[in-house]
Formats: C-alpha cells, structure tokens, sequence
C-alpha cells in the first residue's frame, strides 16, 4: 500500500454524499442541517444563515467574559507544553475583547482518537479563517479537551488498520481505578511497548519513523494522558493556529467559580430546564441525548475520583456523603478547582472562558446541545451557533476508482455480508447466460403451471405433485444460478479482491472509518503534511459526508 509521495496534489473533496443516505444519521442531524425550521426552537440560529452569525457575533461583544485572564491560563498551558509560535500568537488574540473563538472538542484518545477528532479540528480552523474573512473580526480555533471525563474506555484505545486492512485495537493496559477523572492518569512505563506495538501494527512507509517519532516524544512515560494528547495536536496543528486548551487546568476554575456557585443556587434547575427540552425533542420524533435524574445537580466534586452532587432536601450529597448547602457553597467559592462541571454545564463553563461564537459539534453532540438553550438563558452567556463538523471518508485513489466504474455508493459498503459483491458479480456475467436461465425460470414456471391444470382434469389429487414437481425445479434453478455465481466469483477474483479491500479502508468491522480508525493511520501513511493538504479546501457545507481522495 504506497504512500503518496510529499508534494502530491491536495485532496480530491469533489464526492459530496448527503448525510442522510447513512444508517447512522439521527433524524435529528438530518433535520438539523436539511430543515433547520423544524429544530429552530432549540438552538440559537442557522449556522448557514450570515445573518445568524453576525446576531451571534454581536451577542458574544456585548457578553462580559474573562478574555484577558483566559488567554493567560491558555499561554501558559501552551508554554508548557512548548507549543508552536502560530499556537501562542492565537493565544495571544483571545485577550483582545474583539476576537471571537470557534471551539470544537474531544476527549483525550490514545495517539489521538479516532479520525473524526481531526475531522473536527480541522473544521473549527477552517470555519475560524472563514468568520474572519467573511465578518472581519479576528477569530481563534479552539480544542477543548475533555480531560476530567472518567470513562476511561474511551480514551485508552487506539484502532488502526494493519498491513492486511485488518482493524487492530491497541490498549492501554490495566485500568486505573474507577471514577478517576482522565487528567489524573498518568502514563504507564508500559507506554514504549504499546508504541512499539504500533510501530508493528501500522503499514510501514516513508512517513513511519518520523511518524513514531513525533509520538514517542508526546507519549513519554509519566506523562498525562491529556497532556500526551494535546502535545500531538500541538504538533500537527499548531501551526495553523489552533490553540488546545486542557479543560481539567486547576488555573482555569476560579474564572469560572460563578458558575459553580450559581449552579448550587439553581437547585437542580438545570437538569429540569434540559430535561424539559429533551422531552420536547421526542415529542417532535427526535430523541433526548440526555435524561438527568430529577436531583441532578450539573456539578462533580473532584475529590480522589469524581463524585456526582445530587439534592438532599435543603442540602446535598457527594457520593453517598451529605453536605450542607452552606458547607457547599463555601467549597465552591474558595476551592473551585475542586469542581468539574458534568456534560451540560460544561458548554456554560466553555463558553464563559472564551468568547464563543461557534461550536465545532459532532452529530451525537447535537442532541444534548439542543437541550441546552433555556440552561445558556439561565447563565447570561450567549449560546454559540453549532456548526457540524466535517464528516468523511478517506479513501485512496484506487478504492475511489473501483467505486466510480461499478457506479457503486459508499453507504452499500457498510454491510458485512456478501450482498453487494454478488449484486456486483452478478451484472459481470454475459447478458446471454442471465438471460437464458430467467427464461429457464419463467419458462419452466409457466410449463408446470400448464400441467398442473391438465393433470387435474385426470385425477385433482395429482396438482399436489405438480406443485411439488415445479418448486423442485425453481429451486434447482436457483441452485445453478448459485453455481454461476460462485464460479464468476472464483474467475474474478480482482473484483472481489477490490470489493474486499474497499470495504475494509471505508467500513472496518462495519463501523464507519472516521469513527473506527485512529488518525494516526492517515499520518502514517500519507505524512504530517496530509494535515495541511486537507486544509486547502475543507468543505463547510453542512448535511454532506465527503468521499476525500489521497
């Protein structure tokens, strides 16, 4: 499998898919990006509409933020980190209360996560440099990670396509214990092994030494899994300006301490104000991405793991613990740090830090967002528009080729059963050979049906044998027509090679590429540069799955 060579033409983005052709795609995603009227309710405006944005625009000078101080925690984690200058300068823009931020965001995934984390990032610098071009306001791509997330499953994994196209799942190792949060687990010594792993797992190229280098340098022993995380996008991306953010830094929470406090206040209004809205969405035949329990409250306490805050009466519970409403407000407001906002606090918390004008999502994320507009109300910060991140599918130029001469769609590959292939085989045969066993068939039929009625004249008992008489040989004809089949597939067999190989780049196991094979995979077979060669010409067209030819 070569790489392409460096300097080769950018990719192709010219087969565009609507989204809505893919088993995957919610009604709610759909609707989002083809009827947008339908789910207005829910959001603050139509991320294609110009006017939606110059209102969000608008909404996000006349907001009071914490720009100046949220740029200095950000340098500093950059500095940390030794971030690329392109990376710090943009830093340096949030201070100035006139810049606007575009912000996507992803958990902190072994060697990076799946492809549709770059997918995002990619799509929240391009839809940076587009606001700024089209309304003249600087603007700064934003990564948040998610690093306080627990689900530890998620982010320990790593899956790339071996030298055989098969989907090989690379581990961690042994779990850390359970509820404690992402940003407090450091990497094994073990890490070496698991790079070495891969260095065997992944086709070797051109790109494969300097590939394993720049991992092995972000992915040292002792090292933060999210620290490790951001260092690789750092590497690849920082460049462009992107600036990656570690939601978990301890710095970061005083600046957001009214929150905190404000959602103690609440008394569990938030999850009624989401769940509400969630019960809405399935009255309008979508679904609820969330269901907070009705004593909810949208906080964690960070406290040798993360504990869930819930309402007890006039006071609180951590865990199984009880806290008095005055002992928790206290805490809040003189240790934030040791606070974590849960999945529908943690926008408010985002977007209170930088002053967000768009938010990159994903098509799971659209649901809770939608959940979220009366909660962004209830905090005085203005709801960013969501704009859908870039969806795709990598291909290579001989797997774009196969699918073009058979005139087949990409969606038909998802399947893990031989249907298609046989579709295909199928239409290879000689017209003369198909068209001779469907008149076997019908000829047959028709033959049986006569004489199941002539017999009958002679003895009726005789039309059970006739009937017999005629599925035997409409199943001896199948039999044979089975027979073609397989003695065309064992004649072509580079159609099946082809079709097998196909399927494997664009659905390993069934699953969709961008949300099945690491990005590593992409760098290590086409270079660091395919970063730069995909932001030539990213689409931002909403409710369309791009077939990108490398």
């Amino acid at each position: 499998m070569p790489a392409e060579p460096p300097g080769s033409p950018a990719p192709s983005f010219n087969h565009p898919i609507d989204f809505r052709r893919f088993s995957w795609a919610s009604p709610l995603a759909c609707d989002y990006c083809d009827a947008f009227e339908r789910l207005a309710a829910f959001f603050p405006g139509n991320p294609t509409a110009p006017a939606s944005w110059r209102r969000a625009i608008e909404a996000r000078h006349a907001a009071p933020g914490c720009a100046r101080e949220t740029a200095g925690v950000t340098a500093a984690q950059l500095r940390a980190r030794n971030a690329p200058p392109a990376a710090l300068e943009a830093a340096r823009r949030l201070a100035d209360p006139g810049t606007v931020a575009v912000v996507t965001g992803q958990q902190a995934g072994l060697f990076g996560g799946p492809l549709f984390t770059l997918l995002k990032a990619l799509t929240a610098i391009a839809l940076a440099r587009r606001v700024e071009a089209d309304h003249g306001v600087p603007a700064v791509p934003v990564f948040w990670v998610d690093a306080e997330d627990h689900d530890l499953d998620e982010v320990r994994t790593c899956s790339v396509l071996d030298r055989e196209l098969e989907l090989r799942r690379l581990d961690l190792g042994a779990a850390p214990q359970p509820g404690l949060p992402v940003a407090a687990v450091r990497l094994p010594a073990s890490i070496g092994e698991r790079l070495d792993e891969l260095r065997e797992t992944l086709p070797p190229t051109e790109f494969s030494a300097a590939t394993l280098d720049g991992l092995t340098a972000a992915y040292s022993p002792g090292t933060g899994i999210a620290t490790a995380f951001s260092r690789w996008l750092d590497a690849l991306l920082g460049r462009h300006g992107l600036v990656v953010f570690d939601g978990s830094d301890p710095a970061a929470k005083p600046l957001v301490q009214p929150v905190f406090e404000r959602e103690l206040e609440l008394r569990g209004a938030t999850a009624r104000l989401a769940g509400a809205a969630g019960e809405r969405l399935v009255d309008g035949g979508y679904h609820a991405q969330v269901t907070p329990a009705a004593d909810a409250v949208a906080l964690f306490r960070m406290n040798g793991g993360r504990w869930p805050i819930r309402l007890r009466d006039a006071d609180f519970t951590v865990g199984e613990a009880g806290v008095s409403r005055d002992a928790m407000t206290l805490l809040a407001r003189e240790r934030p740090e040791t606070f974590s906002p849960n999945v529908l606090l943690r926008p408010i918390v985002q977007d209170t830090l930088f002053p967000t004008v768009a938010y990159v999502s994903g098509p799971n994320e659209l649901g809770y967002l939608g959940q979220l507009r009366a909660v962004y109300e209830q905090f005085d910060v203005p709801m960013p528009l969501i704009y859908p991140r870039l969806s795709a599918t990598v291909l290579d130029r001989g797997a774009v080729k196969f699918l073009t001469r058979h005139d087949l769609g990409l969606e038909r590959l998802q399947a893990q059963d031989d249907g298609v292939l046989n579709g295909l085989i199928n239409a290879q045969l000689p017209p003369a050979v198909e068209s001779a066993v469907a008149a076997a068939e019908a000829q047959a039929g028709a033959t049986m049906d006569t004489i199941a009625k002539l017999v009958t004249t002679i003895d009726p008992t005789l039309a059970g044998a006739a009937q017999t008489t005629k599925q035997r040989m409409e199943r001896d004809l199948r039999t044979l027509r089975s027979k073609i089949v397989q003695a065309a597939k064992r004649r072509d067999t580079t159609l099946r090679r082809q079709f097998h190989r196909t399927r494997a780049l664009a659905f390993p196991h069934g699953a969709p590429q961008e949300r099945a094979v690491s990005f590593v995979y992409f760098i290590n077979r086409y270079g660091p540069d395919v970063v730069d060669r995909l932001l030539e010409d990213v689409p931002l067209d909403v409710g369309r799955h791009w077939l990108v030819t490398l």
